[in-house]
């Protein structure tokens, strides 16, 4: 039995979407098109990639942890919040100007592949801080002030959509000037309307109350490491490495997505079908949030995990066995891509929801940075490199136009997330038995 859920009000829906969405689309750019950005126009090394994907996980938990704490200690949200996603737009914008041709200018004597690699990896980086205060300190705890146990699984529904819709969005609208090596258009539209979004909100967001600290600042920062507030907030930190887990093995494929979509199945009008997976998962996502809350976390938790770690695998057997079948790989990867990222993204909602509701409403902020640790960091530092190891110990390769051999991403970087998956069943089992007694309760 659940709580009776409350109403929130239209203008907090509407922040949801707006600064959900602009905000997924940023990180799409860093997550996936800078990628891509140095993959086809400065180095095809796949550890280059998975250098870059480690250091900006790193630099985003601790922008999470020590501007989270601030947050707390400051009693608002909003200014971080606003200001942060116009700085971050703008900081979106400056890859444009970051290219070989630019470097090589600046630098003619120089090695213009590390440099220009370097320069794209140092800006990622301070993009990323901008951006992980705004959106991963600021908002998600602004999201956890003005929500509550009722209505949680609702937000999160909703909000667990916005990855995919931003990234589908990015790839409707702006993949095209990518496709035509328009790299400034594209970096200058999506910071824009980063910029324009922040704007917005200084006339849209309230700050909700939230107990102002007058903690020491550093004592807050590092009270999610004390061993006794771990013992205190067991469940808390089991519902972490559940998502932990998981995480590593979606960034194990996500980083190779787009490239292994192109040149691997050798789909060149790979939009259509990731815009038809995002929609199809996003909606899954939404309805799932609304099951979620109606009738309880347990029943779709255990669904859901077996459905992501099953679909990965199904993934990996259609990659190996229709490669030349354009046809029917389309249909079959668009199937069980949805089962797939569907399962997890219900997932994400419940354990979301569920570590929600478990934060201590003292420290919403700093645990924000604690979250991103096992949300973000730990995933995001071994999984790319899992991916990359098994990318680049394949056999799938390619001569470029350089006459050089290049490695390309191969189904197995699925069934390397698969077997990762299995790893979560430890602490979801004590997930499930938390919930169980929990939701008789209620």
């Amino acid at each position: 039995m659940q709580p009776t859920e409350r109403t929130l009000p239209k203008k907090v829906w509407f922040v949801f979407i707006i600064f959900g969405l602009i905000g997924q689309m940023a990180w799409t750019i860093e997550n996936m098109y800078l990628n891509v950005y140095i993959y086809k126009t400065v180095t095809y090394d796949s550890n280059a990639i998975a250098t870059m994907v480690a250091l900006s996980a790193i630099i985003a938990t601790l922008a999470s942890l020590t501007m989270g704490a601030l947050s707390d200690k400051m009693g608002k949200r909003k200014r971080l919040m606003t200001f942060g996603y116009m700085i971050w737009g703008i900081s979106i914008g400056l890859f444009g100007f970051i290219n070989t041709d630019a470097v090589s200018a600046i630098f003619p004597n120089g090695n213009v592949i590390v440099i220009t690699l370097w320069a794209v990896i140092l800006l990622d980086c301070v993009m990323t801080f901008i951006g992980s205060t705004a959106n991963d300190a600021a908002f998600q705890a602004w999201v956890t002030d003005v929500t509550n146990p009722s209505n949680r699984g609702k937000a999160e529904g909703l909000i667990s959509t916005m990855p995919l819709i931003g990234m589908l969005i990015v790839f409707g609208l702006l993949d095209g000037f990518t496709q035509n090596e328009q790299w400034k258009t594209f970096f200058f539209l999506v910071g824009g309307i980063v910029f324009i979004s922040g704007l917005v909100g200084l006339f849209l967001i309230e700050d909700a109350p939230i107990v102002k600290k007058e903690s020491h600042y550093f004592k807050d920062i590092v009270f999610g490491f004390k061993p006794s507030t771990i013992r205190s907030n067991r469940m808390l930190y089991i519902v972490y490495a559940a998502v932990s887990i998981l995480g590593i093995a979606q960034q194990v494929f996500i980083p190779y997505f787009i490239i292994y979509f192109e040149f691997y199945l050798g789909m060149s009008n790979y939009v259509i079908l990731l815009g038809a997976f995002l929609i199809l998962s996003s909606v899954v996502s939404i309805i799932g949030g609304r099951y979620v809350d109606r009738y309880g976390k347990k029943p779709f938790l255990v669904i859901s995990a077996f459905g992501y770690t099953v679909g990965m695998f199904i993934l990996f057997i259609l990659g190996i066995t229709l490669k030349n079948n354009l046809t029917w790989t389309f249909m079959l990867t668009l199937l069980f891509g949805v089962w797939m990222m569907g399962s997890y993204l219900v997932a994400m909602v419940i354990l979301n929801a569920l570590s929600r509701d478990l934060v201590p409403k003292t420290h919403v902020g700093v645990f924000s940075g604690i979250k991103m640790i096992f949300f973000v960091m730990i995933p995001m530092i071994i999984g790319p490199f899992i991916g990359s190891f098994v990318i680049s110990n394949s056999d799938s390769t390619y001569v470029d136009a350089f006459g050089v051999l290049q490695s390309v991403p191969t189904p197995g970087i699925f069934l390397a997330g698969s077997i990762v998956s299995l790893l979560a069943i430890i602490p979801l089992k004590w997930v499930l038995q938390y919930l169980n007694k929990v939701e008789v309760k209620l």
